[in-house]
């Protein structure tokens, strides 16, 4: 972890690696803000999925967990995502996926978007914000 005097920067071989200029994750004051995750394998960085929006929502959600957890916080903890996704149409599957993982307990607020596209090509990303600590 990098740190400036009052930011973390967040990555781990857990989750994909960026592609540019950001981490995976920045800790400031306790609140973990996670960069948005699409369905990389990341141990290849090769996209997962094939398409199939069940698949590739697997994948985002294990991608978020392993940044969660790199910065000792888990799902439970998570107050704030957003959810895009290449078509509406998707939502109903890929809500059943997020519950899975962010239904108990307090479920965080959530936008979710219809995106005219996502990195690529993937059918859907997320992002998180998420307390740290007690």
């Amino acid at each position: 972890m990098a740190t400036t005097p009052e930011l973390t920067a967040v990555n781990t071989e857990a989750a994909p690696a960026p592609v540019g200029p950001y981490n995976q994750a920045v800790l400031a004051a306790g609140v973990l803000y996670c960069s948005g995750q699409i369905a990389l394998d990341p141990a290849t960085g090769a996209m997962v999925g094939d398409g199939d929006v069940e698949a590739e929502t697997r994948q985002v959600l294990a991608n978020l967990q392993a940044v969660l957890a790199a910065a000792g916080t888990s799902p439970a903890q998570v107050v704030r995502t957003t959810v895009y996704l290449a078509d509406l149409a998707d939502f109903g599957r890929v809500n059943a996926l997020y519950d899975g993982v962010f239904g108990a307990g307090v479920a965080p607020a959530r936008a979710c978007i219809q995106a005219a596209a996502l990195p690529r090509g993937a059918r859907v990303e997320i992002d998180c914000i998420a307390v740290v600590g007690g």
